[in-house]
This record gives C-alpha cells, structure tokens and sequence, in this order.
C-alpha cells in the first residue's frame, strides 16, 4: 500500500510539474517552482518514472519490498547529498531545500517500510 501511494503521488507530481516548467530549460541546475519544489523536465521525468515504478512494484509483497528498498535508499543519500550539489553542475534537475527534505523523508519512509514491513512473513513468526 506504501509503494501504491508513494507510486500515485510521484507520478502525480512528475505530470503537475510539466504543466509549470516550460520556461526554464530540460536539464539544469534551474528549476520553475511547483508548491515550494524547484522542476525541470528532467526532474519531472525522474518523478513520473519513480511513480511508475512505485505503481508497478505494489502489485506483489516482494516486488514492493524491493522498490521501496531501492528507491528509499537512493532517495536517503539524495537527501544528503542534495545541498552538497545544490547550484552545482551536477544538480542537473534543478533541486533546492525543500526537495533535500522531501527526500529525506520520502526515502526514510520507503527504506523503513521495506526493512519493517510484512517481516512476520519473511520470518516465520
């Protein structure tokens, strides 16, 4: 159900962000603000896909398992990582503050769904 909701709503905000970046170039270090999030067409791309990925992944216990992991994670060290390449030439989706805390949160939330979730199944209990 996390990977389903996730799912929903990074792809709901991948289309949302299309409808506001049109001003500012497909890849770069800008981005045109959509609520408090700076968005590119790349960026918008990452989320539909992320939100796809999600989506497809919830179908099945494991598969869910598995994307919340992975996209948790990664989301995790992009939170961290974020404001060190913040402005740089490797921000090439255009992110800022308020994106570093929504991916902490998002990949903390995932990573801690798919390390805590249906264990009783994996462990016999």
């Amino acid at each position: 159900m996390v990977a389903l909701g996730f799912g929903i709503l990074y792809a709901l905000v991948g289309l949302a962000g299309f409808l506001v970046s049109g001003d500012v170039p497909f890849v770069g270090e800008r981005g045109e603000p959509l609520i408090a999030f700076d968005v590119n067409g790349l960026h918008n791309i990452v989320h539909l896909l992320i939100g796809v990925a999600l989506i497809a992944a919830s179908r099945r216990t494991a598969s869910a398992r598995g994307a919340n992991l992975a996209i948790g994670g990664t989301y995790l060290v992009l939170g961290l990582l974020g404001p060190v390449i913040d402005d740089t030439a490797v921000d090439v989706i255009g992110l800022n503050g308020a994106d570093h805390v929504l991916h902490l949160v998002s990949g903390a939330a995932l990573l801690a769904v798919g390390l805590l979730a249906d264990k009783r199944s994996r462990t016999g209990v």
